[in-house]
């Protein structure tokens, strides 16, 4: 592998813009975590769940000046679900709804959001529905760009009937709900594999809005403009290729890193990708991807990686 100390040159107009990617998914979608075999050097990926589901009925709600705490029993577990304004409250057929006493619910929440240590437990969930009577169905998952869900048995056929939302409210089009977490309501699928469901309500949890006015046209993202400075002066060429410094660059971005030891998990919102030095497989979600160059450790406890990384997370 030949590497190259670069003398720092002035980068073309590599990266424009970028919007920010926010949250939320499914209990059963998971981020891909790549590891070394131990009788061999194959990478056997090992799927982690990012969020988690949990099902119980309303106990007992008590509200504070900051939020509603909603106690949930099931069974012998107990857990607290903090409730504000962000959070998303439907029934199963897709309907706006509050929160009662004795409404038996379905919570889902990032799995790596920071929890208080204390009994019962606390979650902040993106979402919970309310079950009802009424026929309908629920799906929060993360799904492709032929809008199959990441455990391939539900593919979502979107027609003029399907109401079709962002989490703020506003209406969206078909061609946004690709490679995006969605909250969706069905009430009929197919047969087949994947089933295949016409859905009623599509609810886009992921961000795909800018928000007007946050930069002005004419003017560089302060974000943006700091990555470029650190690609411009922190950076090597290996094998041809542009590596720059991951957590420099990961967390100026708003990602959060978390070191594995043999590389790191960044993430932010519904996104995570799992880096592993010295392996050009990396996780996305659940998704496997490749660097052309794999990344490496060229300085003391900085991991590099292809300048082309950076473009991903900026989409």
């Amino acid at each position: 592998m030949k590497m190259t100390k670069v003398v720092p040159f002035a980068m073309s107009a590599l990266l424009i813009g970028g919007a920010v990617v926010a949250p939320t998914a499914f209990a059963s979608e998971g981020e891909t975590v790549v590891t070394n075999s131990t009788d061999n050097n194959e990478q056997n990926p090992q799927v982690q769940p990012i969020f988690v589901k949990i099902a119980g009925t309303i106990d007992n709600v008590e509200k504070r000046e900051d939020a509603t705490y909603y106690t949930v029993k099931q069974d012998e577990n107990t857990n607290v679900f903090v409730v504000n304004d962000d959070t998303l409250v439907f029934d199963n057929t897709g309907k706006e709804v509050k929160l009662q006493k004795g409404d038996k619910v379905m919570a889902y929440s990032y799995a790596n959001k920071p929890m208080i240590t204390i009994y019962p437990p606390q979650y902040t969930p993106e979402v919970i529905i309310v079950e009802t009577k009424e026929m309908g169905s629920v799906e929060v998952d993360f799904f492709n760009k032929e809008l199959v869900n990441t455990d391939n048995n539900l593919k979502l056929n979107v027609g003029k009937e399907t109401e079709l939302l962002s989490q703020s409210g506003k209406k969206v089009k078909a061609e946004d709900l690709a490679e995006q977490h969605l909250l969706v309501f069905y009430t009929i699928t197919t047969m087949s594999i994947p089933a295949q469901t016409p859905p009623t309500k599509v609810v886009v949890l992921d961000s795909i809005e800018q928000v007007p006015g946050e930069v002005d046209p004419g003017e560089t993202d302060p974000s943006i403009a700091a990555v470029q400075e650190i690609m411009n002066n922190d950076f090597y060429e290996v094998d041809g290729t542009k590596m720059v410094p991951l957590r420099l660059i990961a967390e100026e971005l708003g990602f959060k890193v978390e070191s594995t030891g043999k590389g790191a998990i960044i993430s932010k919102g519904a996104l995570s990708y799992t880096i592993t030095r010295d392996q050009k497989q990396y996780g996305y979600n659940k998704a496997l991807r490749y660097f052309k160059v794999a990344p490496a450790l060229l300085e003391p406890t900085k991991t590099y990686v292809p300048v082309e990384f950076v473009e991903e997370l900026m989409k």
